[in-house]
């Protein structure tokens, strides 16, 4: 079963949720950041598939602030949603990050384990996530803005993370993710690294004309396989 529902933010701004509740009726509960395109088609499905695998997951709206509810941006058209992710603050992403999390944690179907999930800007989020919340887990693909923005995140981060890379991705080349590596060791942070070097940036996404269903296929895999050894 799965529906939006709303929040009250912090700041006193209301936010749309897409739940998606696990048929097994409780499990661990995962938070799935959107791409910069809003909680569209693709990310309500990536959200009910976790939802077939047994978990609680939610998927906020974190543009409610610059745009309507249910916007939901175009793949052709980039620039129309720049000006939504120029309007985000780190302050206010983890205030929507708390209440989403608090969403779950206060629902019978959450049986007390975390992760985030992130694509694209949403792994920028997942990043930010897991180093204000009490994950198991955190997953981020393509994270664009983890480097420089978040590193100084890198200490702060509170579980195992899976970061997923194009390698012909040309928005996020070998110094940004270079430098999120060294950050996460320096830390002693422990993180895994996949690198898809025939892939682009939005792989995963089957909306996209970058999807690669190889890379999509086992990044999935790898997903799946962490998550559940983390939240154990």
């Amino acid at each position: 079963m799965s529906d939006f529902t709303s929040v009250r933010i912090s700041d006193g701004t209301e936010m749309r949720v897409y739940v998606a509740r696990p048929p097994s009726g409780k499990g661990p509960a995962i938070l799935v950041f959107q791409e910069a395109f809003g909680v569209n088609a693709h990310i309500r499905d990536v959200t009910e598939r976790f939802a077939e695998l047994g978990y609680l997951a939610a998927a906020p709206e974190v543009f409610h602030r610059s745009a309507p509810p249910g916007f939901e941006g175009n793949y052709s058209d980039f620039p129309s949603v720049q000006p939504h992710m120029k309007a985000m603050t780190n302050e206010g992403l983890e205030a929507d990050i708390r209440a989403t999390y608090e969403l779950l944690r206060n629902d019978n179907a959450c049986n007390g384990r975390f992760a985030s999930i992130g694509f694209c800007m949403g792994g920028r989020v997942s990043y930010l996530a897991n180093s204000i919340l009490p994950l198991g887990a955190a997953v981020s693909f393509y994270g664009g803005g983890i480097a420089p923005g978040l590193l100084d995140r890198a200490p702060r981060q509170n579980a195992p993370i899976l970061l997923f890379w194009g390698g012909l991705d040309k928005h996020i080349g070998e110094e940004q993710r270079g430098a999120i590596r060294d950050a996460l060791t320096k830390s002693s942070k422990p993180f895994v690294e996949a690198l898809f070097s025939f892939a682009d940036h939005g792989f995963f996404c089957d909306a996209r004309p970058s999807y690669n269903p190889e890379a999509a296929r086992d990044s999935w895999a790898l997903t799946t396989s962490f998550l559940a050894g983390n939240l154990r």
